[in-house]
């Protein structure tokens, strides 16, 4: 009897391992890259030694990227806005451009791809696709295991890469039809 009851408690044992083991590797998935605070929550001191003049404001959207909702993208900045509405920046963040620009101009998304294999054989997620130029689709997306190399520039690719966090906020802010405004 006691043998049995050891190897039910050794059975036990191993599940309550598998499913803390599964349970870790979520939350791992879906932590951000970075336990820093965003930018913009830092101290009154901190954000007074500069003047304004020394320091672009990253959150204003870019004048000509038009009205209401909509992802600006500036193939100048390598930076991205996530536009509401009325206007204001839900988010804004750098990004890694790709080989390939997309013109300057106004696109919807076309489609959208929650994983697959990158030109550059990483894996890749949330795949916000806008564009393509000599049939190279030209899209947003974020490595999973976080890299953000630049590409190779000896190939032709059109993958804008993100971080995972801002990845994540561009999938649930981008859906199908979503107006994507690429400016200078």
């Amino acid at each position: 009897m006691a043998r049995s009851s050891s190897g039910f408690v050794a059975g036990l044992t191993a599940a309550a391992l598998a499913v803390v083991g599964f349970f870790a590797y979520q939350a791992s998935a879906s932590a951000p890259d970075s336990l820093a605070p965003p930018k913009s929550e830092k101290s009154p001191s901190a954000a007074s030694s500069h003047s304004p003049k020394d320091k672009p404001d990253t959150t204003a959207v870019p004048a000509q990227s038009g009205t209401g909702e909509r992802v600006v993208y500036s193939v100048g900045d390598d930076r991205v806005w996530l536009v509401s509405d009325d206007g204001t920046t839900e988010r804004t963040f750098k990004v890694t451009p790709s080989t390939v620009d997309p013109p300057v101009g106004k696109y919807v998304v076309t489609s959208r791809s929650a994983a697959v294999p990158g030109s550059d054989g990483v894996p890749i997620e949330h795949v916000v696709r806008f564009a393509s130029v000599d049939n190279i689709a030209i899209g947003f997306s974020a490595a999973v295991n976080g890299s953000m190399a630049k590409p190779d520039p000896a190939k032709k690719t059109g993958g804008i890469r993100e971080k995972r966090a801002d990845g994540d906020a561009m999938w649930e802010f981008a859906t199908i039809d979503k107006r994507i405004v690429v400016v200078q």
